[in-house]
């Protein structure tokens, strides 16, 4: 994920997952060419000239994948996210692969009728059966364009990028994103996965279960936590989730990208489906501003779907009435 935005002076500022690109010797660091995004002009260049910075967080894979079948999928969601024609180098550049293993698994692809090949330009591109292929999962959500519908007239009315998550594990994932159109935007890859108990999309799937099963996950997360690094702290957590269940929505900026917000709540649950999260996210400054636009945008597209009594609704506070993990929680709330 990277945010871009132009200053009245059209200068240009990056700022990334982790901190890695922010400011070099105390000036702004400008990122290349073409990664910055001010304008039609910039994004026809962008189209000409394809190669750009890919930033995206990974969910964590259990040893025993297979790396093969990993870069499979991965290689679907790269063209889901870019939507044209890429090279063998391109695509090996973006996702860190060697190329000799990409061009195996490209021609593989090929040969099973998933990918086309343009043997003069030498590019891939995903073909017809790859759209066809979960056409039949959550049908009243997809197949009828209720979610992808919303998200684009989201992403009309707001100019921001639009996403669509869900849980995976401990953390939330994004599972369709559509890419912000005003200058100041901010950019949000498909797969990439954020703390569920340290992220707006988190917050806003925790905000549908009960203080009970919140803290019980928590729980889960910080015993899971490496050695050195902060353990979330329940009581301040469950307090923030009282705030977004009244609201209805979280919003949290600069959590994990600096420079970046994300306005996100929970859809409704429907026919057993998995929850599903709608964010929309964007520079902090400008996200700030716009709180309350947004947010406003974002409920009655929700509620002119879906109805307002389908909003999920939890108790504020359940008991904890199993005495060892409430003993648990004091402790870890002591020590955090």
């Amino acid at each position: 994920m990277y945010v871009v935005y132009a200053n009245a002076d059209m200068s240009s500022h990056m700022c990334t997952d982790g901190g890695r690109q922010h400011k070099r010797d105390g000036a702004p660091f400008a990122p290349p060419r073409d990664s910055i995004c001010l304008g039609e002009d910039i994004m026809a260049r962008r189209r000409v000239n394809p190669l750009r910075e890919r930033i995206t967080a990974k969910a964590p894979l259990e040893n025993k994948m297979v790396k093969s079948a990993g870069r499979v999928l991965e290689i679907l969601e790269y063209f889901d996210d870019l939507q044209r024609h890429s090279t063998v180098m391109e695509i090996a550049d973006s996702l860190g692969y060697p190329q000799s293993s990409t061009s195996a698994l490209l021609r593989s692809l090929v040969g099973m009728g998933y990918l086309n090949y343009d043997p003069h330009a030498r590019t891939y591109i995903t073909s017809s059966r790859v759209a066809l292929l979960g056409n039949w999962v959550n049908s009243q959500f997809f197949a009828e364009g209720t979610i992808i519908s919303m998200m684009k007239e989201l992403n009309e009315k707001t100019g921001d990028t639009v996403v669509l998550a869900m849980r995976n594990g401990l953390h939330v994932q994004y599972i369709h994103v559509i890419q912000a159109t005003s200058p100041a935007r901010l950019h949000m890859t498909l797969g990439t996965v954020r703390p569920l108990a340290a992220s707006g999309a988190g917050y806003a799937v925790l905000s549908t279960m009960t203080d009970a099963e919140v803290t019980r996950l928590v729980m889960r997360i910080n015993a899971e936590t490496e050695e050195g690094q902060p353990l979330v702290k329940i009581r301040e957590l469950l307090d923030q989730l009282t705030a977004i269940r009244k609201k209805g929505y979280a919003f949290t900026c600069d959590m994990v990208t600096r420079g970046g917000g994300i306005i996100a709540a929970p859809l409704p649950r429907m026919g057993g489906q998995p929850l599903m999260v709608i964010g929309v996210g964007g520079v902090s400054e400008v996200m700030r501003a716009r709180e309350e636009e947004i947010s406003t945008a974002l409920i009655e597209q929700i509620e002119s779907r879906f109805g307002r009594q389908m909003r999920n609704v939890v108790s504020m506070r359940d008991d904890i009435r199993d005495p060892l993990p409430l003993a648990i929680m004091q402790a870890r709330m002591r020590m955090s």
